[in-house]
């Protein structure tokens, strides 16, 4: 299968996005040229590194790294509430999709790699006390959705969230 997909994939591929986000009620920009670039972006990347960087980032390769840039991001739901559109303008607000709010520039949100790391080995370090006294005295772990805030109890994470449908890599340990 060649690098750069055909244009009735593209197409399929659109509509299959739009449709997924209809029925969890979000829109795509109803720019289709535009949003077929973008979805072809997002297959290219999935070919590339196995999983949908998104299109409108610089992707590492390495899908834990990149696990909060993955389409839909985890910056999604913030940026459609401040700025009517994500960062790439792929999903938009419903005042953008009946024209009564015009799309406007979104800042980039994604911290750098550097500090990225930093962050997480703070964390990792500040939470280890805590979590052990917290973790021992629950039954079972509880996972989070990172795409929607979905929370579940229960030994290994949903295979597909019933909430967005985000895949099991999306989850993270919440407690």
């Amino acid at each position: 299968m060649s690098a750069e997909p055909a244009e009735d994939e593209v197409r399929a591929f659109r509509e299959r996005l739009d449709q997924e986000a209809e029925e969890f009620g979000y829109h795509l920009n109803p720019d289709v040229e535009f949003t077929e670039d973008l979805a072809r972006g997002l297959i290219v990347n999935e070919r590339r590194y196995g999983y949908r960087a998104c299109p409108c980032r610089l992707a590492s390769g390495d899908e834990e790294e990149d696990r909060d840039i993955v389409c839909p991001c985890d910056y999604r739901d913030r940026d459609l509430e401040e700025y009517g559109a994500c960062y790439c303008a792929l999903y938009v607000s419903e005042e953008v999709l009946k024209g009564e709010k015009d799309l406007e520039p979104v800042p980039e949100r994604r911290t750098p790699a550097e500090e990225r790391m930093k962050e997480k080995t703070k964390s990792v370090q500040q939470s280890q006390g805590i979590r052990t006294s917290v973790l021992s005295s629950l039954p079972l772990p509880v996972w989070r959705c990172k795409v929607c805030g979905y929370l579940c109890a229960r030994k290994e994470p949903p295979g597909v969230c019933p909430i967005c449908k985000a895949k099991k890599d999306r989850f993270e340990r919440f407690i």
